[in-house]
């Protein structure tokens, strides 16, 4: 099952368009694609047997995050073991965690302004809950996620290094720096949902490409770690980590520019599109 967030109305994605979800389900759930995850059991079970005839064409310009208001944002730091070496770090024991602030969310196409500093990428996949999750054990963490999407870490490098300690969540959370999309899709649409690739193009060239299979901590081992200390609740966002490949630490470090075009994409998702200026 493929959801996503058209212009703000929650919708079905089918091969023949987009599908409203209030209209076809008559009223049963709302039109807010935030508010679906707390009844994401009831939805899901309804959206299987879903009548989708009357899915229409869509403009893709149109579409916006699939969560658009979560109450918690967690991302995950060097949770690719070629990112950290890259990085000059050792491989983590424990996850590396902070967050990117709400008012950073933004939907997988359009134009990014870039802040006076040095801004950098970082392709993740983003794993979204569906049920709550409190002192979940690994085996079944799975059963919490509801879907998968595309997502960036945008990061500018100047304001996360700024003072001791780094600044990660200051540094990660200017204005359209967590964008999401184009679609939130369930785990069961995957060959495997634990090896995915994904990566990002910059102006046509390939600079991050990898696999999921590839995490140190993987998205069960998140939900275990993370619920272990604090309630995971639906419509909440994991950003997993960036594999190897980010700006800062090429030779020499390479920034996005204006005018830059940064294609984002995740096998099984598709991708997003972003220009910055």
């Amino acid at each position: 099952m493929r959801i996503a967030n058209l212009d703000g109305r929650l919708v079905l994605i089918t091969d023949g368009g987009a599908v409203d979800a209030e209209q076809a389900s008559g009223g049963a759930f709302g039109p807010d694609p935030q508010a679906v995850f707390e009844r994401w059991a009831e939805f899901t079970a309804w959206a299987r047997g879903a009548d989708v005839s009357q899915a229409q064409p869509y403009d893709v310009a149109v579409l916006r995050a699939p969560v658009p208001q979560p109450r918690q944002i967690f991302a995950i730091g060097l949770n690719y073991r070629e990112h950290a070496i890259e990085s000059g770090f050792d491989i983590p024991q424990h996850p590396v965690v902070f967050t990117k602030f709400a008012s950073s969310i933004t939907g997988p196409t359009g134009r990014i302004a870039l802040p006076d500093g040095k801004v950098d990428w970082e392709v993740e996949l983003v794993a979204v809950i569906g049920a709550r999750a409190y002192q979940v054990d690994e085996a079944k963490g799975w059963d919490h996620v509801a879907g998968l999407t595309v997502g960036q870490d945008i990061s500018d490098r100047l304001t996360q290094f700024i003072a001791p300690p780094p600044q990660f969540s200051m540094g990660k959370s200017f204005p359209g720096f967590a964008p999401m999309g184009p679609v939130l899709v369930t785990p069961e649409e995957f060959d495997d949902r634990d090896d995915i690739a994904l990566g990002c193009t910059l102006n046509g060239e390939p600079v991050q490409d990898a696999r999921t299979s590839d995490l140190i901590f993987s998205i069960p081992a998140l939900i275990a770690r993370l619920s272990a200390v604090l309630p995971l609740l639906p419509g909440d966002v994991i950003f997993t980590g960036t594999p190897s490949g980010v700006g800062q630490s090429r030779t020499p470090a390479r920034f996005l520019a204006s005018g830059d075009e940064l294609v984002t994409w995740v096998d099984g998702i598709g991708e997003m599109r972003h220009t910055f200026g």
